[in-house]
């Protein structure tokens, strides 16, 4: 039997990403969020959700361009590192030793040290209460050649990326395929009902 728990935010995991910006002198900041994911499949956007009060909220909102990074799950204590750290007063950038790289096709920076990068430009921002929806059509994704498999799609052993379980605040490692989709599920399908 299942249990009410009331509205919480239990849809888990969520993927955690690190959100580029550049603040108003042009320097790079990242934060960690996961309140992020796919939106629309044609054209491609994703969305991320963040607080007003947060630093990287203000930018995303002047510069209307933002970098959703995925990181893998060995860089696990960098990313809650950027999660507790503000880019008000703290260069995460240079306290982490990591790169930025300039876009080519928005006004926001890239994670060099990360897999996988989304680089996205705003088309939407939703006010939804505490946070505002940012959704980016997505330019471009760029993504490390080591971690793709022979066919060149993304190895997630290779990979293994970062997500978060929201009410128990604990980061997994996704690492494991368990199975083809859209494949698994056919003789189901070919069953007939009675």
């Amino acid at each position: 039997m299942k249990k009410s728990l009331g509205p919480k935010t239990l849809l888990c995991p969520t993927p955690v990403v690190l959100v580029g910006s550049y603040d108003q002198d042009g320097k790079p900041n990242i934060m960690t969020a996961a309140w992020a994911g796919i939106c629309c499949s044609k054209p491609v956007c994703v969305n991320v959700s963040l607080r007003a009060a947060t630093y990287s909220h203000r930018q995303i909102a002047r510069n209307q361009a933002f970098t959703l990074n995925v990181p893998s799950a060995s860089q696990v204590r960098e990313v809650d590192f950027v999660g507790m750290a503000s880019g008000r007063d703290r260069d995460k950038f240079a306290e982490l030793g990591w790169t930025a790289v300039k876009s080519e096709l928005v006004n926001a920076p890239l994670v060099a040290e990360v897999p996988l990068t989304l680089e996205c430009k705003v088309v939407v921002a939703n006010e939804l209460g505490l946070h505002t929806q940012f959704v980016g059509q997505v330019l471009d994704v760029k993504l490390e050649e080591a971690c793709l498999d022979p066919e060149g799609n993304i190895d997630p052993a290779k990979f293994e990326p970062l997500a978060f379980l929201p009410e128990a605040r604990k980061y997994l490692g996704l690492g494991r395929v368990v199975g083809a989709a859209f494949d698994l599920g056919k003789d189901l399908l070919a069953k007939k009902r009675g």
